[in-house]
């Protein structure tokens, strides 16, 4: 809603220099800042002039030295309205939505939550400081909703048949040579947010298991399982070594992160078209075992198979979307 936090982003990264995150500079950083220094501006404030122009002049205020740096003229009186205006055409779609979900959910009906990001982008539990500004691992669901029922749910965690970041940030497997390239070009891998072009990987299973684990996965979706067809062998990270000692985990230090060396598990690649599949009979014994490999190291199980663009094309492996 207010242009000044994603002005405020823009100068934090820029100001880090050869450091930079890698954010999407839309304001995430500076909104999530106010949120806890308890003077962000809230949707319900918009239904108040007074207090909506007590709480904009103090944020300004706060961050009038960083906002000197943009060059840009502030109008208050401007950004008022413009909230006013946005206030009176959202307001129909404000509603307290704990109260529905919660209802349903004594009903025992259907709710879906989607995390947006990936695990290692938690401000707690990520590549720090390599992160978003917020909880990205599966417990955020209850704080960001509101949502009290802690029973009789299940948790899909969902990964690439292979391994992409976007931004920057410790990376073990990326592959800088021919086999990244054409995994970033088959897969098309582009930004979602940024339409930045990611960074593309052998398949990190220390890394997922440990997703796993903090998130309380039970089964993974595994996607783009064809982009890999293509390649004669594969390759599938089972640990680091940092500084001569071997790890099964992504310690959090920044200084142990830049230096992991991946321990590589060799398999052979099926070179044999995957694209479309929708049965696990269908798969070359060769793109099983690739897959039974990544279910013994991160030890859950692999339940749904993405081998297209397409909701079609998904091999159903543990009849789990027929349930729902």
């Amino acid at each position: 809603i207010l242009p000044l936090h994603k002005i405020l982003d823009s100068i934090n990264e820029s100001n880090r220099g050869k450091e930079s995150l890698g954010t999407t500079k839309k304001g995430i950083g500076p909104a999530y800042e106010d949120k806890i220094g308890r003077r962000s501006i809230r949707f319900c404030d918009l239904s108040n002039k007074k207090i909506l122009k007590r709480k904009l002049e103090n944020l300004i205020l706060f961050h009038s030295l960083r906002l000197r740096k943009s060059k840009m003229n502030i109008n208050v009186k401007k950004i008022l309205k413009d909230l006013i205006s946005i206030y009176k055409t959202l307001k129909k779609f404000s509603y307290p939505v704990w109260i529905t979900i919660n209802k349903l959910g004594k009903k025992n009906k259907l709710i879906l939550f989607e995390g947006a990001q990936g695990s290692l982008l938690d401000i707690d539990f990520g590549t720090y400081p390599y992160v978003t500004s917020s909880n990205t691992s599966s417990g955020q669901i209850f704080a960001g909703t509101g949502f009290g029922l802690k029973q009789n749910n299940k948790v899909f965690g969902i990964t690439k048949a292979y391994t992409t970041r976007v931004g920057a940030g410790p990376f073990p497997t990326e592959l800088n040579n021919k086999i990244g390239d054409y995994l970033g070009k088959k897969g098309k891998e582009f930004g979602t947010v940024t339409l930045r072009k990611r960074r593309c990987g052998w398949f990190d299973a220390n890394l997922v298991k440990q997703s796993v684990i903090i998130s309380g996965v039970e089964n993974i979706v595994l996607t783009k399982l064809d982009v890999l067809d293509e390649l004669d062998e594969l390759k599938i990270c089972i640990g680091y070594r940092i500084n001569g000692k071997k790890f099964d985990y992504l310690p959090f230090g920044e200084n142990l992160q830049s230096k992991a060396k991946p321990i590589y598990k060799k398999i052979q690649g099926w070179q044999k078209s995957t694209y479309g599949l929708t049965k696990w009979s269908d798969l070359p014994v060769a793109a099983k075992n690739y897959i039974k490999t990544i279910e013994t190291i991160i030890g859950v199980d692999i339940a749904i198979i993405s081998t297209g663009p397409e909701r079609s094309q998904t091999i159903d492996r543990k009849k789990i979307l027929g349930n729902l």
